[in-house]
């Protein structure tokens, strides 16, 4: 069988056995990966006790799998299979999301995490065969139910020499407020230890050119989605004091490189709407994303 004709059985095959699959984690929600985030971030924030509450997806340094070492395989992420559908196809990447807070995790609380497999769809794109998988997390504290989280997960195949790219979309022009983001190396290594994310698109220069053939390193898609929504924050704290997001949504659309500068941007979209998005060095969108205040 020829790696496209495997690719294309691994697209087609039937995945439906592992929808309802569950699994449950528990976690200490500590002050140091907290402490940790705000630095790698460089904010300025006030050391976490006892208590501190948990930033809007600040909770993705919690809740982490850690597979044994000789449960990994050579692009650093675990093995296929287990509790995710052991889809073949060698890319893996976070496609999304769409959250609603209730209320904060602090720091102190013990934590628990359920998680499940809620749909496994396989489509045929223009680079070939793809399989989406989104998982529904709801996170718990000491209080009850704090957030509920629908991840959405997307295999595809390595693209082949001469595929036709997909044609990026324009980001929007009418930003209100702009931060300007340098992805260098650092900060994605310090981002992947804290999420114990060991895939190595995202610090490994010479795998990510040699083996996967993309030009320098991915950004993760979470840090992406962070970085708006603390950008939101900080602009809430200069104009809506107080104010507090209850839901919000993201897609990533194309991938941002260490090698180049972006920019996360944002504009009210209605009365407690907001419009973020992330724009390329090119101006293209790279992600697009939304949040509603409470």
């Amino acid at each position: 069988m020829t790696i496209a004709e495997d690719a294309s059985a691994a697209g087609a095959h039937d995945y439906s056995a592992w929808i309802g699959r569950s699994e449950t984690r528990h976690d200490l929600i500590a002050a140091a990966p907290l402490a940790g985030l705000a630095a790698t971030l460089d904010r300025d924030e006030p050391t976490p006790t006892e208590g501190t509450p948990v930033p809007p997806l600040w909770h993705w340094i919690y809740f982490n799998p850690q597979a044994l070492a000789r449960e990994v395989g050579p692009d650093g992420h675990p093995r296929r299979g287990g509790f995710l559908p052991p889809v073949s196809l060698p890319r893996r990447m976070w496609a999304g999301g769409r959250l609603a807070f209730t209320q904060p995790l602090r720091v102190g609380e013990r934590g628990e995490r359920k998680s499940t497999i809620q749909s496994v769809a396989t489509k045929q794109g223009r680079s070939g065969p793809l399989v989406f998988v989104t998982v529904r997390h709801e996170l718990s504290g000491d209080h009850g139910l704090a957030l509920t989280e629908e991840h959405d997960i997307v295999y595809r195949e390595a693209p082949q020499p001469g595929a036709p790219e997909v044609p990026p979309q324009p980001a929007p022009a009418d930003a209100a407020f702009t931060r300007e983001i340098v992805p260098d190396p650092v900060l994605l290594f310090r981002y992947s230890a804290l999420t114990f994310n060991g895939h190595r698109i995202h610090y490994d220069q010479p795998y990510v050119t040699g083996v996967e053939g993309y030009p320098g390193l991915i950004v993760h898609g979470p840090l992406i989605a962070t970085l708006l929504l603390d950008h939101l924050r900080d602009h809430l704290r200069e104009k809506q004091p107080g104010a507090t997001v209850a839901r919000f949504s993201f897609k990533a659309l194309r991938p941002v490189f260490d090698i180049h500068r972006f920019q996360v941007c944002g504009r009210p979209d209605g009365d407690r709407r907001f419009a973020l998005w992330a724009r390329d060095h090119q101006g293209h969108l790279a992600m697009q994303a939304s949040a509603e205040l409470a």
